[in-house]
Formats: structure tokens, sequence, C-alpha cells
């Protein structure tokens, strides 16, 4: 299973944020991370809806972890920004095995079966180890030659 583009911004800003652990701004995440910064405002606005992030507005506001936001599992998130979709459209008219096919229920299978290992996985151990210091120090791109 592939996950779409905003699902792995989601990820990666939330180890980000925890791993440092500060408020920033979606521009410095957007700088740090190399991502489009429109893009990734709105991955912040949704990771706070979901209670992985909060936000502050103003001045002297930002984005920071939300106390509760290690206890989120990775497959809570994927969950949040993949939905409830199928790996393949087994509804299109055009498939002659759809009343006959086994493949959907095992790539349902599957897909639950990733998504239950996703389940043990918490955004809090995801910056547990080498990971936390390799996002500290993350930097702003060079400029382009």
């Amino acid at each position: 299973m592939k996950l779409n583009r905003s699902t792995d911004m989601a990820l990666r800003i939330a180890m980000h944020a925890a791993a440092t652990g500060r408020r920033t701004t979606v521009d410095e995440l957007a700088e740090r991370l190399a991502l489009p910064r429109n893009h990734v405002a709105k991955v912040v606005q949704r990771l706070q809806r979901l209670g992985v992030l909060v936000t502050i507005r103003g001045r002297f506001g930002g984005v920071a972890f939300a106390a509760e936001g290690a206890a989120y599992t990775v497959g809570q998130v994927v969950r949040a920004f993949e939905g409830d979709g199928e790996v393949v459209d087994c509804e299109a008219p055009a498939c002659p095995l759809r009343s006959a096919c086994r493949l959907r229920a095992e790539l349902r299978r599957a897909q639950e079966a990733f998504l239950t290992v996703l389940d043990g996985v918490s955004l809090g151990d995801l910056v547990d180890g080498p990971t936390g210091p390799v996002l500290l120090a993350l930097g702003p791109t060079p400029p382009a030659s």
C-alpha cells in the first residue's frame, strides 16, 4: 500500500514537532522538511483537528506537539489521512470478476494487517533512538545552483 503525499507529510511533521518539543511556525516546518508551505499549512490544520498538534494564532503563535500527541498511533494518523477506501476499486462496472473474485477480500485483509502493525507504533515511538537527533539537525535546504 502506498501512502498519499499528505499522509507522508503528516507523519514527518508530527515527528518533527515531537522531536523539537517546542513551538515552531508553518514556514519553519516547510523549510526544515523541504515541503511546500501551503501543503504544510493544510496538513498542520488536519493534525490539529485530530489532536496531534496544537496551534496558537497571533504574533507569537505557532505549532507544537500536543501533550497527548505521543499516544496517537501511526495507524490512527494513516486512517485519518487515507480514509477507509480500499486498495482497489472493485465497484468498477468494467470488472468481469466482480461476482466471483476473492482478490478484494484478500486485499482488504492485507490492508487491515498493514494498519494493525501501524497501530502498534505510537508517534512518540517514532522519535526515540537515533531519529530524534536527526530530526533536530534538519535545516534549510541549500539553494539550487
